[in-house]
């Protein structure tokens, strides 16, 4: 099996960029046909994913969190059906949050990760794509995409606590919108708080926005909120670290393969973890069902 392996350095506050030498000696142990490479900027490892795909790299891993798998995703999705069925995604979650490792039960341990990618056991997974963007997690607009916003902001504290801090701080603005959503034959128009779009169960670390999102089920699960006072989203953020809120009244839980938004004012999008977009009123949402085949452990 051909390989290569995308770090990115920057992530987990370059802490990823610290193992760099102990995931070469792993896999020289491996004895598997690799080669790593190291992303630059922002956005470069869609750009390294790409041209690993397009020279028939048979697996290409990505090295960090929850976004750098979305550039890889990205990458490796830019191209035809045909490589994309030629190669496979791998993970070293090295990053803050490490979500979608952590449902596919993908330990943080670099010698053990590098087993379940030596074993070559893949998984057929559903991708989601927003307004032209492909995620594997999670997306957003809304409150999330403000936290995510805050969440960039903060440079003194590390790990999820820095989430759960960008969350107190977003909800003291009360940010609210007006929203038309559209799924199946339902509609909802009114005020919104929140949309959240899960392909996987957990956000952030921390937060279980969707506890009822499985990733290779063919759908996306979503919620959303109407306006919400301090008190009301304060009330539900405990709510979402245990993901009971989807028993809160204010909270609406929903399973469709389309999702159509309109809001005003407009709305950046968070997609794993990352803003990929300016403010916009229109966002559309698809499934790609089973579109990723991923290496997992051999027991799921």
């Amino acid at each position: 099996m051909s390989i290569t392996i995308i770090v990115n350095p920057y992530a987990n506050r370059w802490k990823c960029g610290s193992q760099i030498d102990i995931i070469d000696k792993y896999m020289k142990e491996s004895g598997l046909n690799y080669h790593i490479r190291l992303t630059k900027e922002k956005g470069h490892a869609t750009e390294l994913a790409y041209d690993a795909a397009a020279v028939g790299q048979q697996a290409i891993i990505a090295v960090g969190g929850d976004g750098t798998l979305n550039e890889v995703v990205n990458g490796l999705l830019k191209h035809d059906v045909d490589h994309i069925m030629n190669s496979t995604i791998g993970i070293i979650p090295l990053g803050t949050a490490n979500d979608l490792a952590t449902q596919l039960h993908i330990p943080t341990n670099i010698e053990e990760a590098i087993e379940i990618i030596s074993s070559g056991f893949t998984r057929g997974i559903d991708i989601g794509k927003v307004n032209g963007h492909y995620f594997i997690n999670n997306s957003a607009i809304g409150l999330e995409t403000e936290v995510t916003l805050a969440n960039e902001n903060i440079t003194n504290i590390q790990g999820p606590l820095r989430y759960l801090l960008a969350a107190i701080l977003t909800i003291l603005k009360r940010p609210s919108w007006q929203a038309t959503l559209l799924w199946n034959n339902s509609e909802y128009s009114g005020s919104l708080t929140l949309v959240s779009v899960g392909n996987s169960n957990r956000t952030g670390g921390m937060f279980y926005m969707t506890p009822n999102a499985v990733p290779d089920d063919g759908e996306l699960d979503f919620i959303y909120a109407p306006a919400l006072t301090r008190r009301g989203m304060f009330r539900l953020l405990p709510q979402t670290i245990k993901g009971t809120h989807i028993s809160n009244q204010a909270i609406h839980e929903h399973r469709t393969s389309h999702l159509k938004i309109r809001c005003d004012p407009a709305t950046t999008i968070q997609a794993d973890g990352e803003i990929f977009s300016a403010p916009t009123t229109d966002i559309t949402y698809r499934v790609l069902p089973k579109a990723l085949q991923i290496l997992v452990p051999n027991h799921q």
